[in-house]
């Protein structure tokens, strides 16, 4: 005679089962934290002793102790600032087409297709694509024009499919009631369902410029240099960037100039950590905006 487990057996089983997926997800997020831990206090020991004024403030040298990081936090600022100008608008249009005026037509089928395609592409294919584009077909040569036009590209797919998803989350009263009080679609899309999606884009452009800032390989492939001793003054301007400053130092034979590779990883994650808190505090207050 077959014995049926009752419902409170079945629960019980569902309930460990349940314990049991959360102490692995415990498990997994103390390794990876404590990991990312361990990272940043290397680097902090490593570094921290050399996070001095004249530091941020000197230019590159053959003396360690004399190099500074000057340059290269001006260049990461100007690269990353035209990137945002760049990728913020095409990518938000594009969003915006896809999902209020394409609908399922095969074009706009294809052009998904591609977007989706085009966020798994390694970032060196970018740079190669940005040398043949920017560099020699548009002659913008090896500046800081070409250095964000190449970013902006490899930073499109996730704005794009970010701000798709944030005009989802719009419910579909606001744009039914807006069309009957007489607004036309554009009207309806600019002033009410955009203002309600900033917060989801400007979670999207936080994503993107934060894999952005870290890029090396396009960069490096567009031809920005690994020493200079000047900062750029204009868009037009030679460059590098802190990624790069640091992959020189990190090359290296000299042990000072290791300390001065982990002062530079611990600028960067300074910038980064600011532009994602300015970029968050945009965001709440956009979403405290939308709240009735």
């Amino acid at each position: 005679m077959a014995v049926s487990l009752g419902p409170n057996a079945s629960s019980a089983g569902r309930r460990r089962a349940d314990l049991v997926f959360q102490a692995v997800a415990l498990v997994v997020l103390a390794v990876a934290l404590g990991a990312l831990a361990v990272l940043v206090a290397t680097v902090w020991r490593d570094g921290a002793h050399r996070l001095t004024w004249q530091f941020l403030t000197s230019f590159p040298s053959r003396r360690a102790e004399s190099a500074g990081i000057y340059h290269a936090i001006v260049g990461s600022l100007y690269v990353i600032a035209l990137t945002a100008a760049m990728a913020l608008p095409v990518g938000v249009a594009a969003a915006t087409y896809l999902e209020e005026y394409g609908g399922r037509s095969r074009l706009a089928r294809f052009i998904e297709l591609n977007i989706a395609n085009l966020a798994a592409v390694p970032s060196i294919i970018y740079g190669l694509l940005g040398l043949g584009l920017f560099v020699r077909t548009m002659a913008m040569g090896r500046s800081v024009l070409a250095g964000a036009a190449t970013l902006a590209l490899l930073a499109l797919p996730v704005v794009i499919l970010s701000t798709r998803e944030a005009l989802r989350t719009v419910p579909s009263s606001i744009r039914e009631g807006s069309y009957a009080l007489g607004a036309t679609k554009w009207q309806t899309i600019w002033y009410q369902v955009l203002p309600m999606a900033v917060p989801g884009i400007l979670t999207g452009l936080i994503l993107a410029l934060s894999r952005a800032i870290g890029e090396t390989a396009p960069l490096i492939t567009i031809g920005a240099l690994t020493y200079i001793p000047f900062a750029p003054d204009s868009v037009w301007s030679a460059f590098t960037v802190l990624p790069i400053q640091i992959f020189n130092w990190v090359s290296r034979p000299q042990a000072a100039f290791k300390d001065n590779a982990a002062a530079g990883i611990l600028v960067l994650l300074a910038l980064l950590l600011t532009m994602n808190a300015i970029a968050i505090v945009l965001r709440d207050r956009y979403q405290r905006k939308g709240r009735p």
